[in-house]
């Protein structure tokens, strides 16, 4: 490649992830400024990506515009850092998240997630008592259980729904309870549960309580992270193949610009 085509392209394409960089710090503020906890605590995470992206791009950037073969070192070594960083993320991410796939329940179109299951990475983070009361009261916020009476006027409805596994799992007990439903929000707790578990016994109709202590819960949030960290793993693999090229173009530059240097 030559060098003022690759000059060229990382000069600009370290421009425009400057600009993505002031954006996603800009969302970070505005994050730490909102009022929800739950999102609140996603503030340091988004900016600190927004610095990390910011301060690769400028340097960078000013190596490709200054023609500085010692910044374009420097931008390479921290990039070929990020590269092996989502490597390790990308692999650790789909082993987690290989477990669990469900379980049917007759006579219903959702399916039941079981916390045992799932990798023991989830089931420590999910069973520490500090991370659950802080995701407890966040899924309490949200109002999806609420909404489920909502959306399924009749038993009948509420029967033929397909359920998310957050709302299979926290808002209402597990099938091997027994409970009839009443509506998509009231269950016949009167009736002797069909099961020993204490998911049976931790269950209430308050919309404040349902099933959220239940491991059924957890289990639910654990298919919902595993579903989530499966797209982000999944996006990190387009990543690492983009950033391999801009890598690649990097390098050029940097050969190219040590090449003119000595020239001089």
């Amino acid at each position: 490649m030559s060098t003022s085509t690759s000059i060229f392209v990382i000069r600009w394409i370290n421009f425009l992830t400057m600009l993505l960089a002031v954006g996603v710090i800009g969302f970070g503020i505005w994050m730490s400024t909102h009022h929800d906890v739950c999102r609140k605590s996603l503030t340091l995470p988004v900016l600190g990506l927004g610095g990390v992206i910011f301060v690769v791009s400028i340097v960078g950037f000013l190596g490709a515009w200054k023609n500085n073969s010692i910044l374009l070192w420097i931008y390479l070594i921290m990039l070929c850092l990020i590269l092996v960083a989502i490597l390790v993320f990308t692999v650790l991410a789909f082993i987690v998240t290989n477990n669990s796939s469900g379980h049917s329940v007759n006579g219903q179109r959702y399916k039941e997630y079981q916390l045992h299951d799932y990798s023991s990475w989830f089931l420590k983070q999910l069973n520490n008592t500090h991370n659950w009361k802080h995701l407890k009261s966040c899924l309490v916020k949200t109002d999806d259980c609420s909404n489920l009476s909502k959306r399924y006027r009749t038993a009948k409805q509420y029967k033929l729904a397909k359920l998310t596994p957050i709302e299979a799992g926290c808002c209402r007990p597990p099938s091997e309870c027994g409970y009839p439903a009443v509506n998509a929000s009231y269950y016949d707790l009167s009736f002797h549960p069909t099961s020993s578990s204490m998911d049976c016994k931790l269950y209430k109709n308050s919309k404040n309580i349902k099933c959220y202590s239940c491991d059924s819960c957890k289990a639910g949030v654990a298919q919902y992270m595993k579903t989530e960290w499966r797209v982000v793993a999944i996006f990190n693999v387009i990543l690492f193949i983009v950033l391999s090229m801009i890598y690649f173009v990097g390098c050029c530059a940097r050969r190219n610009a040590a090449r003119e240097r000595s020239k001089i």
